[in-house]
Formats: structure tokens, sequence, C-alpha cells
């Protein structure tokens, strides 16, 4: 703890004003994800999860009784309780990462003022980790898949977001090193290059076996909730940074 808090009175004081912007604004955008949740997402999760149910009855899986509805209603019960924290904590890890490329780039982008800056980052990080992943992979509910296929599923996700986040910062490099007659090429060279992968990655196992409508609703709530976070994530940290400057050192004041 000594050696702990030894460290922390050397930081200087911009940087640890710069890791409470973004822990406050990425945690705030993800209890606002799992406030959002529990209005928007979760009635197609207790259709889909019903459904589910009906189906282990049906196989003889799971003995339809009463204490297995009681059982299943305080898990049900937990989870919900459990969302918005849960949402907190996906937010600081999806919130650090914002913060980090925002810091990174911030210089960069357009406007004199933070929040459109940090709305634009926004838009280009949403496009590549998650728009275009989902187009790839968009979320089902959990009546949707095989357990035998999780593992595979979430891998090819994760490489398919890796592959589009990578691609986007090489070929932002190569758009400051290019000549502005030239700049084009490297949109379009992300464009071809996600178009390929997008081909060759293997598509998703499982058959949807439930009403499309059903899915496609999960789908767009879920793409609803998460582009709200996102969009809280850059508000807040705009904000906070155009108020307080963390970027600006103590040697530049003076």
């Amino acid at each position: 703890m000594h050696l702990v808090s030894h460290a922390i009175r050397n930081l200087n004081m911009k940087t640890l004003l710069f890791l409470v912007i973004v822990i406050f604004s990425g945690f705030s955008a993800g209890i606002i994800h799992g406030l959002v949740n529990l209005v928007v997402v979760e009635p197609f999760l207790d259709k889909a999860i019903g459904i589910e149910n009906q189906n282990m009855f049906g196989t003889g899986e799971t003995r339809e009784t009463p204490d297995f509805w009681q059982k299943f209603d305080a898990y049900r019960m937990w989870q919900k309780e459990g969302e918005v924290l849960a949402g907190g904590i996906l937010g600081l890890a999806s919130g650090a990462l914002f913060g980090l490329v925002f810091a990174y780039v911030r210089g960069s982008l357009p406007s004199n003022n933070d929040v459109k800056k940090a709305l634009l980052l926004c838009s280009i990080m949403l496009l590549v980790i998650f728009f275009i992943p989902f187009l790839k992979y968009p979320a089902n509910p959990p009546a949707v898949g095989d357990t035998n296929t999780i593992s595979f599923r979430q891998s090819i996700y994760s490489e398919f977001i890796a592959l589009s986040g990578l691609g986007a910062l090489g070929f932002s490099v190569l758009y400051k090193k290019l000549g502005s007659s030239k700049k084009l090429i490297a949109p379009l060279g992300y464009t071809i290059f996600i178009t390929i992968a997008f081909l060759l990655m293997p598509d998703n196992p499982d058959k949807i076996t439930i009403s499309m409508d059903l899915v496609n609703q999960f789908r767009i709530a879920s793409l609803i909730t998460v582009t709200i976070s996102w969009i809280a994530n850059a508000l807040i940290l705009g904000a906070l940074w155009q108020r307080f400057q963390p970027h600006i050192t103590r040697q530049q004041i003076q």
C-alpha cells in the first residue's frame, strides 16, 4: 500500500485527471447501458428464454415443476438486479479503450470542441468495432445457438473485431502519411480489406429455429442500447475534457 500511495503522489496530476475522466465517463455510460437494457432488451430476453424453457420441457431435458420455476424466477431476478452493475463494469472496459484512443488522436480530429471531437471518434469506432462486426455476426437471443458452439462463436466474433480494429488502425496511420491528393487510398483500402475479411470469415454455424420477428426485434434493441452507451460515453468524456483540459501540462500552463 505504501508503494502504491508513493507512486500516486509522484504522478502528474493531469495524468490522474485523465484517468478520473476516462473511468467516470466509461462507468457512467455503462450504467446508462444497463438501465436502458432493462427497459429495451429484457422484454425480448424474457420471450426468448421462455421459448428456450419450453424446448427443454419438450425434450425432457428439464421437468416443469414449481421448484424449477421458483429457482428460475430467483435466477432471472438476480440477473436483472446485477445488469446495471455489470453494464458499469463493461463500460469501464470500453470506456478505457475509447479514452486511450481519444487521447492519442485528439490533436488530429477536426473542430476546436472536445465534445464534437469525441462524437466524431465515437462514430468511427462504433462503425469499425461494432457495426461492421454486427453485420457479420448479429446478436442473437438465448433461444438461438447450440451450447457446443459457444467457444467457436465467441472466437470468430472476437477475431473479426480484431481484424476490423487493427485494419482501421493500420489504414489510419497510412492516411496520415499520404499527401492530401492521395488520402482517399486509405479508406478505400480499409473497405477492400474488411470486405475480403467479411467474405472469408466463417458464418455463424447455428440455425435460427425461432421467430425471425423476435430475433430481429432483439437485434434492433441491442443495436440501440450499445449505440446509446457509446454516445453517452463520448458526450460525458468530451464535456469533461473540454472543462478540465487534461492534455494541458503544468509546463504549458506556465
